[in-house]
């Protein structure tokens, strides 16, 4: 049966009359779409994602106990050159991050007069790192007279580590009784001996909170910088490598 004529104009236009309803009705959306745009906070957006592991284990910044163990030279009197020179170092850290006293644990049953050499070239080897602490000696009992004992330096300062500790698992990697683990997404653990190493490799942790301040210029270089470029010469330095340009290395 064909159809009328009169129909199909009034299909066509009750199309066009849908399109201009179904726009009208779009626009306003666009509008807000174009508006959350706009108005996106970047600094979310770039964020470090929660799942990454800065953020599963940060490194923060506290107050803890600084040890070293050292073992004397039972031959020398006081301590021996390598002894001093970890005690020197660990004078060095005190400096820097330490306060408070400094504990001086003696294990029990060594001689009176070893022991107080020992503790006199131990002020004097953390004088030579620039540490001259209230020093506090104590006697621990030895739980292994088989073993040898050591001579232990502590204080309290300043140290960066992990915020949590390593080696905890919350979920199951090869769970086959849930979803948990399909997202392909960093597991917890991941990324916490990294955090940890680099923590402990930190000298000084005030440099994880800010920079520090600029050393003063070489006056000496900027003079001579200055003096070249009134001369009309060129400023830079000028390397040699066995009377050769260290530019032309490699070259040829």
């Amino acid at each position: 049966m064909p159809i009328s004529p009169h129909l199909k104009v009034a299909g066509r236009a009750g199309r066009r009359f849908s399109t201009r309803i179904a726009l009208r009705l779009l626009a306003p959306l666009g509008v807000l779409t174009l508006a959350g745009c706009a108005t996106a906070d970047r600094m979310k957006t770039s964020s470090i994602p929660m799942d990454d592991y800065r953020n599963r284990h940060p490194i923060v910044i506290a107050e803890t106990a600084h040890k070293l163990d050292i073992f004397p030279a039972p031959q020398e009197p006081g301590l021996d050159g390598r002894s001093a020179a970890q005690v020197a170092e660990f004078g060095r850290l005190y400096q820097a991050t330490g306060h408070g006293p400094i504990y001086v644990f003696v294990p029990a049953g060594e001689r009176v007069a070893l022991s107080r050499d020992t503790i006199t070239a131990i002020g004097q080897a953390l004088a030579q790192g620039g540490a001259r602490p209230v020093l506090q000696v104590s006697r621990y009992p030895i739980s292994n007279p088989d073993l040898a004992s050591p001579v232990r330096l502590s204080f309290t300062g300043l140290r960066s580590k992990i915020a949590d500790s390593c080696g905890l698992w919350p979920s199951d990697l090869a769970s086959g009784s849930s979803v948990e683990g399909w997202e392909n997404k960093p597991y917890w653990n991941f990324g916490c001996s990294y955090q940890n190493a680099l923590a402990e490799q930190v000298a000084d942790p005030r440099d994880l909170l800010a920079p520090r301040a600029e050393d003063p210029a070489d006056t000496q270089m900027r003079s001579r910088a200055i003096a070249n470029l009134r001369k009309g010469t060129d400023p830079s330095t000028d390397w040699k490598t066995k009377n050769t340009s260290i530019s032309g290395v490699g070259t040829q």
